[in-house]
């Protein structure tokens, strides 16, 4: 998760936010070369003294500032189109996650197995936080994923719009009542990684955080095997 001080995206965890971040510096370098192209022309109109006063056409440097900003478009959008494609791609998924938005609390079903294994998570107050734990992002159940496999998450909503978005995975979905949106993620090592609602819910919207464990594959089914038998 951020830090205090931190100027940058939070540390990837997915494939897929590792390449939404190397395009955001794609993109910022050449934000930071137009910016400095443009005040560079600024600063020098603003101090030469030079006139051109009977110079009615300039077909070349028309032409050029036609065509290079036509070409930078292309550096954006070709890597834009490809990460998108990226992101809706789910090829063979080894458990389906169905997150379910609810006022003001998330719900959770595995229902890949053959004993269906479902739970409510809600925030932790803040005078029952325990050492370590985070204000306003702490749960009391943890939604609990296998690390280095495809993963499918289905995200809808009981009754008004959310949005189930972790930053560090890469993942942002609305859960809109009636409707399952569809997302992949494929945790690469493991930790516990914060999100909260990012839809304005209502009263409570800021008291409904997200916390996805990512764990080997062995705890994971003895984590499952255990929620199971309770």
């Amino acid at each position: 998760m951020a830090n205090w001080g931190q100027l940058r995206l939070q540390d990837a965890a997915t494939p897929i936010i590792f390449e939404l971040i190397s395009f955001h510096d794609h993109a910022m370098t050449i934000v930071v070369l137009i910016i400095s192209l443009v005040g560079y022309g600024l600063v020098s109109l603003t101090l030469n003294s030079l006139s051109r006063r009977y110079t009615y056409e300039a077909q070349l440097i028309e032409t050029v500032w036609t065509v290079l900003p036509a070409i930078l478009l292309l550096f954006l959008a070709l890597p834009s189109l490809r990460l998108l494609y990226l992101i809706d791609e789910i090829t063979d998924p080894l458990i389906t996650l169905k997150a379910i938005g609810h006022q003001w609390y998330w719900s959770y079903e595995y229902s890949d197995f053959k004993h269906s294994v479902s739970f409510d998570s809600y925030i932790v107050p803040t005078d029952e936080l325990t050492s370590g734990q985070y204000r306003l992002l702490e749960v009391d159940n943890r939604a609990v994923l296998p690390i280095q496999f495809e993963l499918r998450l289905l995200v809808t909503a009981a009754d008004v719009i959310h949005s189930w978005t972790v930053p560090s995975l890469g993942v942002k979905a609305d859960a809109i009542p009636g409707r399952l949106n569809q997302l992949n993620v494929a945790i690469t090592r493991p930790g516990v990684y914060y999100g909260q609602c990012s839809e304005i819910c209502g009263a409570n919207h800021s008291f409904m955080p997200i916390v996805i464990e990512a764990v080997d594959y062995k705890s994971f089914f003895q984590w499952l095997a255990n929620l199971a038998d309770q």
